[in-house]
């Protein structure tokens, strides 16, 4: 993992941000994702996580954030059984997010694919004029690691479609490591978003593009090869959508 930039304590102690994590079937990872996290709400002295738990969760993870939000103020624990798709379960700590005030929103995936060390970086990308930061992995000091070849054709080759389909500009278009500034992210929260699985993070992009945004090189890893055929089904489909939107010359925006 990358060290913590540098960056000024005071300015970054008065800003009133969240990050809204995802969590299922964690409970190997979660001591070590905590000890990660918590050094970076330490060092930057301001923040909440939003730890949204939901029914796809079949070992300990759901008492471990309960237990873990109990003990430390920072945490809240989001039980969210209504979730039917991880998609949902963003949205669920979006408006929480939104609910609670935050005027900086960032969006990390749980068991330290994403290393919670490079949210300093997102922070300062959205207070110095931008309104929206995309983590990526294909631009200059970003990187890929521990990933089947199978994840990281995916990923890549989500990039490039959108690319070629879309007219995107941005290095990456798979990323689920992100940030918003709050007006933005309750636009995007009340659009009706297509995406039930992967493609979420791509159709988000899309929408925002003209938005003020700037990518941050950010590390991935990703031990687990298994995507669904449903989820992959379900990308091409929205992809496709869009790709006759743009044709037809109707390409939507938030």
């Amino acid at each position: 993992m990358s060290p913590l930039p540098e960056l000024n304590l005071q300015t970054y102690q008065s800003f009133d941000w969240c990050a809204v994590v995802p969590v299922a079937n964690e409970e190997a990872d979660f001591a070590d994702f905590i000890r990660v996290f918590s050094g970076v709400l330490d060092f930057v002295g301001s923040g909440r996580v939003y730890l949204v738990v939901d029914t796809v969760s079949k070992d300990r993870t759901l008492e471990l954030c309960t237990a873990l939000s109990k003990m430390d103020a920072r945490y809240v624990m989001i039980w969210a059984p209504e979730n039917r798709n991880v998609v949902d379960a963003y949205m669920r700590g979006f408006r929480e997010a939104l609910a609670n005030g935050h005027d900086y929103i960032i969006e990390i995936d749980a068991g330290l694919s994403h290393d919670p060390r490079a949210i300093p970086m997102f922070l300062r990308v959205l207070t110095e004029g931008n309104e929206c930061a995309f983590g990526s992995r294909y631009m200059n000091g970003g990187s890929m690691s521990d990933s089947p070849l199978g994840r990281r054709i995916l990923s890549k080759g989500g990039t490039l479609a959108a690319q070629w389909l879309l007219g995107a500009r941005m290095a990456d278009m798979t990323s689920g490591f992100q940030g918003f500034h709050r007006d933005i992210l309750a636009r995007l929260a009340a659009y009706p978003l297509l995406s039930r699985a992967h493609f979420y993070q791509t159709e988000v992009r899309h929408l925002l593009r003209k938005t003020r945004w700037m990518e941050v090189p950010i590390h991935y890893r990703a031990p687990s090869p298994r995507v669904s055929k449903n989820a992959i089904r379900n990308s091409i489909d929205v992809l496709f959508h869009y790709f006759r939107k743009r044709l037809a010359g109707q390409s939507p925006s938030v």
